[in-house]
C-alpha cells in the first residue's frame, strides 16, 4: 500500500447495471487499484437495489456528492414496462441521472474523446465539439396525463398572494395526451453561468440555441437570461480572451454545426442536449468515446459514462460468451474524478496518474487494438479486435510501462 498514491478525501462511487457493471469492476481491479489507494463511499445504484430501497439510495448518493464534492457513476437502467417485468420491479423508477441532476442543479458537459485513427463522420470536423446540457426540468421532471376522452385541458398557476391564472391548452374531442413541464429562473441562471465559466476555462466560443420563435415565453426566457448573464458578467472577459458568444435558433445551430470545423461549446436545453450529445458521440466514433461531467454551481462534480448499460453484451456475458465492449468512457469517468480530487486536494501525483491512464487508453486504440464498436470505423484498419477484458489488459500493460 505504501507505494500506492494516497487520496486525502472521499470520492462518491456509484455502481450501475449490466455490462457496464462488469466493466466497472474490471477497470477498478486492473487499472486503478494496483496504483491508487482508492478512498470511496460506495452506493449500489443497480436496479435491484434501487427497487429494494424505493429509490432512496439514489437520493442518498446525490446528497453524498454534496458532502464530498466529487462523485463517479456507472451507467444505470431507467426501466420501461418491459424492464419492470424482467426485474420484477415495484414500479418504473425514474432515471437515476435525472434524479441526481435535479438534486445538484448542475450542467452536464460532454466532449468526444478523439483518437487519430477514428475520423469524424462529418469530414470537416477537425476539433471536438463540447455539449453543455441543462440538467434540470423540461420532460425529465414532467407531469403527464393520458386523456381518456372529450374534455378541456388547462394550465393553471395559483400565486401565493393573488388570483389563479388559467389558460386553455386544448379542447379534446377524443382521447389524447397532456404533458406539463417547468423550469426556474434560478436554474437557468446557474446553467448560463456554468456554460460561460466553462467556455472561459476551456478557451472555447460559446453557442446557445433554443426555439424562441415558437416558444415565445418558455424558450425565450432561456435566451433572455443567457443574454443578461453575458452582458452583465462575461462580455468583457470573453472579449479579453478573443472568444465569442453566439445565439441562434436550434435548427439553424444544427445546420451551422454540421458545416463548421468544430471546436466550440454548444449549450442546449435538457432534451436538446440529451439528443445532440448522443449524435455527436456517434459522429465522432462511439457512445463509449465521450466524456461526461455534471458541474453544479455549488462546486460539486459528478463524472459518468455517458452511454447505456450495453444490454445485449450483458446477455451474452451471462451465457459465458465473449463480448467486445468498449470501456473507454468508464475509464475517463474515473480519470476525470481522480483529477478533480487531485486538484481540490493538491495531489499532483494523482493528476499525473490519471493523465497517464488516459494516454494509455488512447495509445491502445491508436496502436490499432480496439473493441468491436471502433473496428469498422478505424482508418487505417485495426490490427486486433480485442474482447472486453483484453482491451483493458492492453491498457494495463501500457500503464505499467
Amino acid at each position: 500500500m505504501a507505494d500506492k498514491i494516497q487520496m486525502k478525501t472521499t470520492l462518491v462511487e456509484m455502481d450501475g447495471d449490466e455490462m457496464t457493471r462488469i466493466m466497472w469492476a474490471m477497470v477498478k481491479e486492473k487499472l486503478l487499484l494496483p496504483h491508487v489507494n482508492l478512498k470511496t463511499e460506495f452506493y449500489d445504484l443497480g436496479l435491484e437495489k434501487r427497487d429494494e430501497t424505493d429509490d432512496r439510495i439514489t437520493i442518498e448518493a446525490a446528497e453524498a456528492i454534496k458532502k464530498h464534492k466529487v462523485g463517479v457513476k456507472c451507467a444505470t437502467i431507467t426501466p420501461d414496462a418491459s424492464r419492470v417485468g424482467e426485474y420484477n420491479l415495484k414500479q418504473q423508477w425514474k432515471s437515476p441521472n435525472g434524479t441526481i441532476r435535479a438534486v445538484l442543479d448542475g450542467t452536464v458537459f460532454r466532449k468526444p474523446i478523439m483518437v487519430k485513427n477514428i475520423k469524424p463522420a462529418v469530414r470537416n470536423w477537425k476539433n471536438a465539439i463540447t455539449i453543455g446540457r441543462h440538467a434540470y426540468g423540461d420532460v425529465y421532471n414532467n407531469t403527464e396525463i393520458r386523456v381518456p376522452g372529450a374534455g378541456k385541458a388547462e394550465i393553471v398557476f395559483t400565486p401565493l398572494d393573488g388570483d389563479p391564472k388559467r389558460l386553455t391548452i386544448h379542447e379534446f374531442d377524443g382521447p389524447g395526451i397532456i404533458q406539463g413541464i417547468h423550469n426556474t429562473d434560478k436554474s437557468i441562471k446557474s446553467f448560463s453561468r456554468a456554460c460561460f465559466t466553462f467556455a472561459l476555462d476551456q478557451k472555447l466560443d460559446l453557442w446557445f440555441s433554443t426555439k424562441d420563435t415558437i416558444s415565445k415565453t418558455y424558450d425565450a426566457r432561456f435566451r433572455e437570461i443567457f443574454k443578461e448573464t453575458y452582458e452583465d458578467e462575461f462580455k468583457e472577459k470573453f472579449e479579453n480572451e478573443g472568444l465569442t458568444y453566439f445565439f441562434t435558433l436550434i435548427d439553424d445551430a444544427v445546420s451551422r454545426i454540421i458545416k463548421s470545423e468544430g471546436g466550440m461549446l454548444w449549450a442546449a436545453k435538457n432534451y436538446d442536449g440529451d439528443v445532440m450529445s448522443d449524435m455527436l458521440a456517434s459522429a465522432f466514433g462511439s457512445l463509449a468515446m465521450m466524456t461526461s461531467v455534471l458541474v453544479s454551481p455549488d462546486g460539486y462534480f459528478e463524472y459518468e459514462a455517458a452511454h447505456g448499460t450495453v444490454q445485449k453484451h450483458y446477455y451474452k456475458h451471462i451465457k459465458g460468451e465473449k463480448t467486445s465492449s468498449n470501456s473507454t468512457a468508464i475509464i475517463f469517468a474515473w480519470t476525470g474524478a481522480l483529477k478533480k480530487i487531485g486538484e481540490l486536494n493538491d495531489i499532483p501525483e494523482l493528476i499525473s496518474f490519471a493523465d497517464k491512464l488516459e494516454r494509455a487508453t488512447v495509445s491502445t486504440i491508436e496502436d490499432g487494438i480496439m473493441t468491436g464498436d471502433l473496428v469498422k470505423l478505424s482508418d487505417p484498419p485495426a490490427r486486433k479486435t480485442a474482447n472486453t477484458e483484453e482491451f483493458i489488459d492492453e491498457i494495463a500493460a501500457r500503464l505499467a510501462n
